[in-house]
């Protein structure tokens, strides 16, 4: 079986926890600055289980998700700290975790780790592509957390709104 391709970073942010923790371990129906909707399962607060789907670009509401879209839970949940989640696509999953510490009075140290992980594909041929890929599959997993780091400002900003 394949194993998953890790990457980490860690950025300060000049604003308490409990208002960062408000600003990322949130499925709005639209995050604007991903550009990303979300379509989540059931009611109330999102918490440990939580099941959604997300779709590239804004989904109209009433819109049903297309066919296909990746299917997302939050596998772990402790408030102001730690949320876990994890993306189904087709071809992998993507598993996003953002930790959440106290850092200098009123700022917050983020860190994020992503790991990809490809579905196996049993045959030898397909081990093999995976592993000669898995160079350019790290190096798009730490673009993918350096990313997330460098839009962490913005998603906080959304708050003042």
């Amino acid at each position: 079986m394949p194993q998953p391709v890790t990457a980490s970073g860690s950025r300060e942010l000049p604003h308490e926890r409990r208002r960062v923790w408000e600003a990322l371990a949130v499925l709005a129906p639209y995050c604007a600055v991903c550009d990303v909707s979300y379509v989540v399962e059931g009611d109330g607060a999102p918490g440990r289980g939580t099941r959604f789907v997300c779709v590239p670009g804004r989904l109209d509401d009433g819109v049903a998700p297309p066919a296909g879209a990746p299917q997302g839970e939050i596998v772990e949940w402790v408030p102001r700290e730690r949320v876990t989640t994890r993306l189904r696509l087709t071809p992998e999953t993507w598993t996003t975790t953002i930790r959440l510490a106290d850092a200098a009075p009123g700022a917050t140290l983020v860190t994020i780790t992503v790991s990809h992980e490809p579905h196996a594909g049993g045959r030898l041929t397909q081990r093999l592509t995976q592993r000669l890929m898995r160079g350019g599959v790290r190096e798009m997993v730490q673009r993918t957390v350096d990313g997330e780091l460098d839009r962490l400002p913005a998603h906080v900003a959304r708050l003042q709104e």
